[in-house]
């Protein structure tokens, strides 16, 4: 029985979330009433011993959570700003991004002249970005669009307050990306 206990630890220590008793028996091959036993018996264990964690029972599910008295600890290294770094190369990215939306990453790379998977995945990482919905095409491909946290990044209220762009800076933008095209070829 300690495996199986140990098979629920582990499976809701990984699902974050709550996970139906009927789902947890099914996976230790019990039924639901020895499961459920089994999960207090695993919730007497925290709460016995200087643990920071506790299993919380809602409706006929299961999750595992930071017990209470903790959590002033956890505010510590929520509060903690996370720092990102913007290449220029994510910068132009998320120009693109935010001026284009919803736009795909054939669009961005057809603007750019060159891959963008590294600036994109690094953009959805830092939550600037989001995949927003498919495009009615061939593919289906992704569309991706700006988040909240862009907003307050940057410290705007709407993407109607960012700066109009300018056609001549456009223009120079594009023969940029031409010439780091370039470079990349000849090298």
């Amino acid at each position: 029985m300690e495996k199986k206990k140990a098979i629920l630890e582990s499976i809701l220590f990984t699902m974050g979330g709550s996970v139906e008793i009927s789902q947890l028996a099914e996976v230790i091959e019990e039924d639901k009433k020895t499961t459920k036993e089994l999960l207090n018996q695993l919730k007497e264990e925290y709460e016995q011993g200087e643990r920071g964690i506790t299993l919380m029972e809602l409706e006929n599910s299961y999750q595992m959570c930071t017990k209470p008295e903790m959590y002033e600890y956890l505010v510590k290294i929520a509060k903690t700003p996370k720092k990102f770094v913007l290449t220029d190369t994510v910068l132009e990215t998320l120009s693109i991004v935010a001026y284009k939306q919803p736009v795909t990453r054939l669009e961005i790379e057809k603007i750019r002249g060159v891959s963008c998977d590294h600036a994109v995945n690094k953009l959805i990482e830092y939550d600037l970005i989001m995949e927003v919905g498919r495009l009615d095409a061939p593919g289906r491909p992704l569309l991706f669009g700006t988040t909240e946290q862009f907003l307050r990044s940057f410290g705007v209220k709407s993407l109607e307050e960012l700066p109009e762009l300018n056609p001549d800076r456009m223009a120079e933008f594009k023969e940029q990306a031409e010439q780091e095209v370039q470079l990349k070829l000849d090298i």
